[in-house]
């Protein structure tokens, strides 16, 4: 007889671990479908840099997952932007605001086995690893078929809802033939560690220029985690500078704000793609995270955008009582609407701005970095980059759940 469960969680990532922890706080019968064997960590939790907003710190600390973090995060206290060959600059600073820090840095593999370790501890949830999604099914007597293959062979789950949280290339999107709107940036995001000749002091400094952003984040190490973005046909041979001239190229593109660059960790690159789901529910299903919306990483919302979308469907949980209602899933999509919409167009455009090279533009983009000091601006600037947008859930507010 095939398994039964409330919620059937596809992807064992950022949100879809995330997701699960939330849905415990609730009792609810939760499996979890994941790729990774026991004992090993999904490949997006790797040495990328990632920065929590506030509302998400708010969120994990609720969760218990902030204090499994084996390296103190790195506060972000100032944000520091400008554009090479414009005018002006945005500066934004917690202390005005009343605030310890905007958000803080976390290394993505440190916060996957902090998630790994909170996982380990719930004493409901039923993993499946390692274990590949193959199809949906026919919903039958409120239950959603969930074709599934492990080592054993294929086998059939059911769940009153089905959560695809299994990334950009997602099988539960491409199963219910939802269609995606695709945006090619032509550009490469390089990802490392490194070291200066001056700690960090809790300043996050970006530059702007036509090939994308570089900057630089405070982590909590001593070391700042810089990401550097160059033009597609420029990625392999920047992948192939030895490191003295990476640091020289960084350096180039950052200035000497945080002083002489003085080594780096290894690089890794990601092609910046922009991939957003025409819809985000189908039949007993929904999407989340990048399976939802795969966003360009200037302005850091990706994973905060994804852990709102989680936590707002655990708050419906919380009181729907079928996991899988008609209801419930509209209530998702129309509270989600401002938030996506919003996150999205505000990264996207911004990237598109930052990065066209017309001439025309550098006046209008100098304007908008001197508008942008002015106190109303930065207010709206701050709210949303901490996280506190569209609908917020009340895990993200600090509120308790």
């Amino acid at each position: 007889m095939s398994e039964r469960h409330d919620v059937l969680i596809v992807g064992g990532g950022l949100v879809g671990a995330s997701l699960a922890i939330a849905l415990d706080r609730l009792g609810r019968d939760v499996g979890l479908l994941e790729a990774s064997p026991a004992g090993e960590l999904p490949a997006v939790f790797d040495q990328r840099n990632l920065s929590f907003a506030a509302a998400t710190i708010n969120a994990l600390t609720a969760l218990g997952v902030m204090q499994k973090l084996t390296m103190a995060p790195g506060p972000i206290r100032r944000i520091h932007v400008s554009r090479a060959g414009d005018f002006g600059r945005v500066q934004l600073d917690a202390a005005d605001y009343d605030r310890p820090w905007f958000g803080q840095v976390v290394v993505a593999r440190d916060f996957g086995q902090a998630l790994e370790s909170r996982l380990q501890e719930l004493s409901r949830l039923r993993r499946y690893r390692p274990m590949r999604f193959l199809g949906l099914g026919e919903v039958i007597d409120g239950y959603r078929q969930v074709r599934v293959a492990d080592d054993s062979g294929e086998r059939v789950l059911l769940a009153r809802l089905v959560v695809g949280a299994d990334g950009t290339s997602s099988g539960v999107r491409d199963a219910l033939g939802i269609d995606v709107d695709r945006h090619d940036f032509q550009q490469t995001l390089f990802v490392a560690r490194v070291r200066s000749q001056r700690a960090p002091d809790g300043t996050a400094w970006e530059r702007f220029t036509d090939t994308g952003p570089t900057a630089l984040l405070p982590r909590g190490d001593r070391h700042f985690g810089t990401v550097h973005g160059v033009a597609r046909d420029q990625a392999e041979a920047v992948m192939a500078l030895d490191d003295t001239a990476w640091l020289q190229r960084l350096q180039q593109a950052i200035g000497w704000r945080a002083g002489r660059l003085l080594d780096s960790g290894p690089r890794s690159a990601y092609p910046l793609i922009q991939v957003l789901a025409r819809a985000l529910v189908g039949e007993r299903t929904v999407l989340l995270g990048n399976a939802a919306q795969t966003i360009h990483p200037l302005g850091a919302q990706g994973f905060n955008l994804g852990l709102r979308d989680a936590l707002t469907l655990a708050e419906l949980l919380e009181v729907e009582g079928d996991a899988g209602s008609d209801a419930l899933l509209r209530s998702y999509v129309a509270r989600r609407e401002e938030d996506r919409r919003q996150t999205v167009a505000f990264s996207g455009g911004l990237a598109r701005l930052t990065s066209n090279p017309a001439p025309l533009l550098r006046p209008l983009r100098s304007l908008g970095l001197v508008a942008a000091q002015r106190a109303s601006v930065q207010s709206m600037l701050v709210g949303g980059a901490m996280g506190f947008r569209g609908d917020v859930p009340r895990l993200c507010r600090g509120e308790a759940a």
